[in-house]
């Protein structure tokens, strides 16, 4: 299996190249050269599979066993679930008025981001430890990105992690997520601004190529493949659980709603799609609406600010795993791709050509959800079902009772849960409800915590540039090899650099 650049003009490389890898040296976002195509066979053997089995099967169609042994790869993703509460990772709620709702935050941070990451660590480590190589990764998160990026990495002998948190932009249960982390090889900041401002900074680390080869910087968001990988199991779980039988023909569609900000697992859905999976897909989305106005009316463009909202980490500008949807549904046309993104890089705006737009609009639907939405609907699922949402699942939820009005749906429709009420109470007490915290999450208030702030007068990429400097000094670190001109040589054996996120999907 070869990934290729959405923008055309990088050598294709394999699994370890794309998972070292954040953006292709060309700006685009690595894809699979080739999308298999699962047959009824395989969907109906598939059904029965457990959410670690699924993850199982679908990694080994995309990553080469003679990268990573089966055996070895059944042993990484076992060991990346083994700290999730519960033995099957995910769980299906079926609630009233055929609402279900797939609870994907069952990991160590109570948020959806831990299925992905725990993995994505995982397959890091097992390359890092045979090459005898020592990574910085860099995080700007807007919430859940940077306390599920730490779980996976804490302690990590050849793993540093530096975190960059929008200080008072986050939920106060998820920035002590992160700044009660002490082990050494955690870096936390807490920056005076926006998620969005943040990024400047690290994008600024990556831009100078030269240092961010020196230093073997990467990242681990959403713009990393083997995250997207992970979250593909999401869809063809919920699938299966909601499909009313796999003995018809053709096989049953089911609707999936998927609540995002930078559509990381919507794009996980479309590619599930290319492969045979008979779901429809519906974008949820809150006031931060560029996806929902590029579907609706193919205007893909900022808005002059972002909006905060309940759904805070969904709260983002740019999302840019749009680039790798527009890629697929044009039919793998890189220069097409290439030439949309470049347009919308240099004006922040672009109309989408009809054709596209016409694809796009065919592949999925979606709703825009204001905050008055998000808490009726918790309000309605806390009194209908006595359960309690989190304002990101609302956001999805709310798109279901719009659809049913209290009745069936007409097609099974499963609304992807990201993260737990309990990460939000600021939220559910906004909801008019009680907030039920656990203990686990209670007792971060007494612990001890460390973050540097960076103040607004400060200058951020000075003080990056420094931590990432000490680092290195500390592991001894020196510039990689010459790059390989070999298409498919593993970015890790490259002069290549990686990139984190705020949370989107």
């Amino acid at each position: 299996m070869w990934y290729v650049s959405t923008r055309g003009m990088a050598p294709r490389v394999d699994f370890e190249g794309a998972l070292f890898s954040g953006y292709a040296p060309d700006g685009g976002l690595f894809m699979p050269e080739e999308i298999p195509h699962l047959d009824r066979e395989t969907l109906r053997a598939w059904s029965t599979l457990s959410y670690p089995g699924l993850v199982k099967e679908l990694c080994a169609l995309f990553i080469g066993p003679e990268l990573i042994p089966r055996d070895d790869l059944h042993d990484l993703i076992d060991r990346a679930f083994r700290r999730f509460r519960l033995r099957e990772v995910v769980r299906l709620a079926r609630l009233r008025d055929g609402l279900n709702v797939l609870e994907l935050w069952h990991g160590v941070t109570y948020a959806f981001k831990d299925l992905s990451l725990c993995c994505t660590a995982q397959f890091l480590q097992y390359f890092l430890e045979k090459r005898d190589k020592h990574v910085t990764v860099i995080v700007g998160t807007s919430g859940d990105t940077g306390s599920a990026a730490i779980e996976s990495v804490q302690g990590a002998k050849n793993v540093d992690i530096i975190v960059l948190l929008p200080k008072g932009h986050c939920s106060k249960i998820q920035e002590l997520q992160m700044t009660t982390v002490l082990k050494e090889n955690v870096h936390v900041f807490g920056v005076e601004g926006t998620s969005d401002e943040l990024d400047e900074p690290i994008k600024a680390m990556f831009a100078d190529a030269a240092f961010a080869r020196q230093h073997n910087l990467m990242s681990l968001n959403s713009i990393n493949w083997a995250r997207v990988l992970v979250q593909m199991a999401h869809h063809f779980y919920a699938y299966f659980q909601c499909a009313a039988s796999l003995d018809t023909h053709p096989l049953p569609p089911v609707e999936v709603v998927v609540p995002t900000g930078a559509a990381g697992n919507v794009t996980a859905g479309c590619i599930a799609q290319k492969m045979g999976l008979p779901i429809r897909l519906v974008v949820a989305v809150n006031r931060n609406d560029i996806i929902h106005r590029a579907i609706q009316q193919g205007d893909f463009s900022l808005s002059a600010a972002v909006t905060p909202t309940l759904a805070s980490a969904m709260d983002i500008q740019v999302p840019y795993n749009m680039e790798r949807i527009f890629w697929l549904l044009s039919g793998s046309d890189s220069q097409v791709t290439r030439a949309l993104m470049e347009q919308f890089e240099k004006t922040q705006g672009l109309k989408l050509p009809k054709e596209l737009h016409s694809k796009l609009s065919e592949a999925v639907t979606s709703e825009s959800v204001s905050d008055a939405a998000i808490t009726q609907t918790m309000r309605r699922c806390w009194d209908e079902n006595r359960y309690l949402l989190c304002p990101h699942s609302a956001v999805a939820v709310s798109c279901h009772y719009r659809q049913t009005a209290g009745q069936q749906p007409s097609v099974p429709r499963c609304c992807l849960a990201p993260a737990s009420a309990a990460k939000f109470p600021e939220a559910v007490l906004a909801a008019g409800l009680s907030p039920e915290t656990p203990d686990e999450i209670l007792a971060l208030e007494h612990k001890e915590t460390r973050c540097t702030v960076m103040q607004r007068e400060d200058d951020w990429t000075l003080m990056l540039r420094a931590t990432v400097e000490d680092i290195s000094r500390r592991w001894g670190a020196t510039p990689c090899q010459p790059p390989s001109s070999q298409p498919g040589v593993g970015l890790l054996n490259m002069d290549t650099t990686f990139s984190i996120e705020s949370q989107g999907s």
